[in-house]
């Protein structure tokens, strides 16, 4: 048997048995929002990224006050590589091969992460390592809407952790619940003006969830292929790298594009390291989409059209066109409560009532952001999902 897919069963069988079999699903949520009860964690705190401060610099802040709690991941994911190799060999290859990996990553994410190793005291193999892994193993959901006076509205879950180490007592993955103290907000500033605004992890310097007020939003969602990240990684490390990184690409995105339609060029046309869904939101009616790429090239833009009555976008980590797998459908429940919604009543309120019903709300929900263009507006709520709830 192919070891990948005897992990993946491994995995399987020892997460479903305190699961339900098919997904365990629910009616959808109301009155969920504000935030509050069981599901909700807490809030998500802000910090500034000063994009006028050298590169090595401008994490200080936030790594000074989240040190101890990257210190904690790092060594959640240490422990999980030498579950696999006792003896420690790998974790002894990632500190004497990524450092030298650091030099070939393009600035301004090279001297960030010199900077982030450097304040935490995290040995710069290893702070790389957190920096790459969200490449193979993010899994979300994500939704635009238009609403009835052409606002648009953009959610998300962001989902993280599968198959990383499941805490049988707790009944949760080990690495999401690490993962919940590092969530943060960020206000990238230049010359004192917010740039961008970002929900990330403190320590990680691409971006997976971000606003450009009053222009465009953006969310990155991990597509399943053959040819999945991990292949673009290798290549980059055998010296072929005229790809980019998933989230240096929404990131450079989010700092430089100054248009919707200059956004969704760049995310469509870049060569990328490894297969994504981009999904982004505009600031004018009928802006917003899913853009599914491979590596080389986008595949398939779908599209907000008013006139065929598709008034929202939504995408999990399947290809439209195709039915997801049957263990993991978020789509159906997430396409049931936004119709079931409608146009005329979308809302924070009712994204975020979207986004808490199970299983779009699942044990490797880490936050939940909500964002608005028209306004610049972005919330994030950290997430919890108690029993009874499926494990992806």
């Amino acid at each position: 048997m192919d070891p990948c897919v005897y992990l993946f069963l491994a995995s399987l069988l020892s997460v479903t048995s305190a699961q339900f079999i098919p997904p365990y699903t629910e009616d959808c949520r109301t009155e969920m929002y504000p935030p509050n009860g069981p599901t909700f964690r807490g809030p998500v705190s802000w910090y500034t990224v000063d994009l006028d401060l050298p590169a090595s610099k401008r994490w200080t802040a936030v790594i000074t006050e989240k040190k101890t709690d990257l210190v904690n991941m790092i060594q959640a994911i240490k422990d999980l590589a030498n579950a696999f190799v006792p003896s420690g060999r790998l974790i002894e290859l990632v500190d004497i091969t990524l450092p030298l990996m650091v030099e070939t990553l393009p600035n301004p994410f090279r001297e960030e992460i010199k900077g982030i190793a450097t304040v935490s005291g995290v040995p710069l193999g290893e702070v790389v390592l957190f920096n790459i892994f969200y490449e193979v193993f993010t899994v979300c959901t994500s939704v635009v809407a238009e609403d009835h006076k052409g606002n648009l509205i953009h959610g998300r879950n962001l989902d993280f952790g599968l198959f990383m180490g499941w805490d049988v007592k707790n009944k949760s993955w080990i690495i999401s619940e690490k993962l919940k103290p590092l969530v943060v907000n960020l206000d990238f500033k230049r010359n004192n003006q917010t740039v961008f605004k970002s929900t990330n992890f403190a320590g990680y310097v691409g971006m997976l969830t971000g606003i450009k007020p009053h222009t465009f939003t953006l969310t990155m969602n991990e597509r399943f292929s053959l040819d999945g990240g991990y292949v673009g990684i290798l290549e980059w490390i055998l010296g072929q790298r005229d790809g980019m990184w998933m989230s240096f690409l929404t990131r450079s995105v989010l700092e430089n594009a100054n248009s919707y339609d200059e956004a969704k060029k760049l995310l469509a046309q870049t060569k990328l390291l490894a297969p994504a869904y981009f999904i982004l939101g505009g600031n004018q009616t009928g802006q917003g989409c899913v853009i599914t790429r491979s590596r080389i090239l986008s595949i398939n833009i779908l599209e907000i059209d008013l006139k065929l009555g598709r008034w929202y976008v939504l995408e999990t980590n399947y290809d439209h066109w195709e039915e997801p797998f049957f263990l993991d459908d978020r789509r159906t429940p997430a396409m049931k409560c936004m119709n079931q919604t409608t146009q005329a009543n979308i809302s924070f309120k009712t994204m975020y009532d979207v986004l808490s019903t199970k299983p779009v709300l699942n044990k490797l929900t880490t936050y939940t952001t909500l964002m608005q263009v028209s306004e610049g507006k972005l919330e994030s709520y950290i997430r919890d999902c108690p029993e009874p709830c499926m494990p992806w």
